[in-house]
């Protein structure tokens, strides 16, 4: 006799339960690309890397300013610098959907921005006070402004409570501070390499004029990949036996054109694009995490980040366990194979058959311990499979 029919739901939604992930990610570009009439705003989130910072955070409200509202501020021809301060005092750091506007304690409110989370803000002038005023409307205004609500609430864009909130307000937030000449910040990467364990990697941009263009692309976000001194160190002999060309290609290879948190690249996996990316020369590798690991793959080596060196938009700076060895250079790790037929050529005899081999014996091994985890995939198969028998156990028992 069949089961009752709640303990059959219940079976099915274990599977459901089991078969899917939430994640609770957001894309701030994405989202205003639904919304023509704030492209200037979206575009200039990107320019000032603050859509990045703001993906990247849990709990966010954007306050938006639409195409109209935003050519008022582009007018004061503000450096980048500066204009990511002034759209930083826009982005408030914690949520406030529609409802939670009306219901604000004693009918006003401070809340900090992004632009006082930098630490650039002096004093309070990185604050927003938020006003619930007669007649449903909500004014806002930069706290350094004299007490002045510059900008009223228009409608909300879009809301995913408690994760992140974009509402339409008039006209922009007025600060002296946030709008005072921003300087752009002084980053070496070289300097900052030498400084935090990648020396002998930074030795190596210099002496062969690399760094030039690692430091030409600072400006647009730039994310490096730093073998560590002992893993230079090993690597020597092998990146001796390189020509001038080549070795330039290999160190671009440890360095992708945009900005990179970590978090990014855990959501972003695939394939990345590097310096070293030139047309017919791919010059690429894979990004894959499992947990909190983020490894880099080239069908030659796989290394794995093992710290942070320097996090500041634009810039990010990873160490790394191994060497990046990318397939144009040299000869990827050979897959296991039936014998080819007697008297036919080997494939793995071609262009690449007398480059330097695939690994350096002094870099880390992967597996270093000999265990063999069970993959996500697997793990992902058994689960339902586990609650799917289940439910046909109760539908024919």
């Amino acid at each position: 006799m069949p089961r009752p029919l709640p303990l059959l739901t219940l079976a099915i939604s274990l599977v459901l339960l089991a078969s899917t992930t939430t994640v609770n990610a957001h894309n701030i570009t994405r989202i205003l690309a639904k919304h023509p009439q704030f492209s200037t705003f979206n575009h200039y989130l990107t320019v000032t890397h603050l859509a990045a910072e703001i993906n990247r955070r849990q709990t966010i409200t954007v306050l938006a300013l639409d195409n109209a509202a935003m050519s008022s501020l582009i007018s004061k021809q503000l450096s980048v610098y500066t204009l990511r301060n002034v759209l930083s005092l826009h982005v408030l750091v914690d949520y406030f959907g529609t409802r939670k506007l009306h219901q604000i304690t004693n009918g006003t409110e401070l809340t900090a921005t992004m632009f006082q989370a930098t630490g650039s803000a002096p004093g309070a002038s990185g604050y927003v006070n938020i006003t619930d005023l007669k007649g449903g409307k909500v004014a806002f205004g930069a706290e350094d402004n004299d007490g002045k609500l510059d900008a009223v609430y228009v409608k909300s864009l879009e809301e995913i409570p408690y994760n992140i909130s974009i509402l339409q307000i008039s006209q922009p937030l007025n600060s002296a501070e946030a709008e005072a000449p921003t300087a752009a910040p002084t980053l070496n990467v070289t300097a900052i390499l030498s400084n935090q364990g990648c020396k002998a990697f930074s030795d190596l941009l210099i002496a062969s004029g690399a760094h030039t263009t690692f430091e030409e692309n600072v400006d647009g976000g730039l994310t490096v990949f730093c073998p560590t001194d002992p893993v230079i160190n090993g690597f020597m002999p092998k990146y001796k036996n390189l020509t001038a060309p080549q070795k330039v290609s290999l160190l671009l290879y440890h360095g992708i054109p945009i900005y990179q948190s970590l978090q990014m690249l855990k959501t972003s996996n695939g394939i990345m694009n590097t310096l070293a990316t030139n047309g017919a020369n791919k010059y690429d590798f894979t990004v894959q995490n499992d947990g909190e690991a983020v490894t880099l793959e080239t069908k030659v080596t796989t290394a794995t980040i093992t710290g942070t060196v320097k996090d500041e938009e634009p810039l990010m700076v990873y160490k790394i366990n191994k060497v990046l060895l990318p397939r144009e250079l040299f000869k990827a790790a050979p897959e296991k194979k039936a014998p080819a037929p007697k008297g036919e050529k080997d494939v793995a005899d071609g262009p690449n058959a007398d480059a330097p081999s695939d690994e350096s014996d002094d870099q880390t091994a992967d597996n270093d311990n000999g265990v063999n985890k069970m993959g996500g995939g697997r793990l992902a198969v058994v689960a339902p499979s586990f609650f799917l028998g289940m439910v046909m156990f109760f539908l024919f028992d």
